[in-house]
């Protein structure tokens, strides 16, 4: 979402203070089995965003008895991981369950991780603009209180500036051509896939 994360302010002096943010996501229960882990019990608060549709696209095939539920059972997962990220289990409450005693500090979640819900009809082309709208607007208003340029690009610019130079040394199969400014690493990485590609 553009280019929060800078290291200097407009002004130039450097900020000591997080600008932005890594975003990952995945769709339906697939993030279950990814990161939602590291979402309930990680050592660092990660802030989520769960966006559901109401309607789905289209049916699926196969199983009628299975068409029906199918979405419900994904909308349930979604509403019943935010409730669980808000208010965790405590330690009574595992207790409660008989629980062995040695599993009681692992089966403990703080809960208070915020999420936000974000609820739709259904996927559209307007819906997924507005979406896209949304997170637009963030970047722009977090790069205002964080006194940011979040639309600079220099980091990628000096990537597409490097690239040029590294894709004359493909096109010619030879690592050695690439400009002598050129780090060892790049270059051994080069003949690594020139190996590897059979060039």
């Amino acid at each position: 979402m553009e280019s929060n994360g800078k290291r200097v302010q407009l002004n130039g002096k450097p900020v000591d203070y997080q600008t932005g943010s890594v975003i990952w996501g995945e769709p339906g229960t697939n993030g279950q089995h990814a990161f939602y882990q590291l979402l309930h019990q990680g050592t660092k608060l990660i802030p989520a965003d769960f966006i559901g549709f109401a309607k789905p696209l289209r049916s699926l095939q196969g199983n009628m008895k299975a068409l029906s539920t199918h979405h419900d059972k994904l909308m349930a997962n979604m509403f019943a991981q935010t409730a669980a990220l808000a208010f965790g289990k405590t330690e009574e409450e595992v207790r409660a369950e008989g629980t062995a005693e040695t599993l009681v500090p692992h089966r403990i979640f703080p809960g208070n991780r915020p999420t936000n819900t974000i609820l739709a009809r259904e996927l559209t082309p307007e819906t997924l603009g507005q979406l896209i709208a949304l997170y637009e607007h963030k970047i722009f208003v977090q790069g205002a209180i964080w006194n940011i340029n979040s639309f600079d690009q220099w980091g990628v610019e000096l990537g597409k500036a490097l690239a040029k130079d590294v894709y004359g040394a493909i096109q010619a199969h030879d690592a050695d051509s690439l400009a002598a400014t050129t780090d060892s690493s790049t270059k051994s990485l080069l003949d690594t896939y020139f190996k590897l590609a059979g060039k």
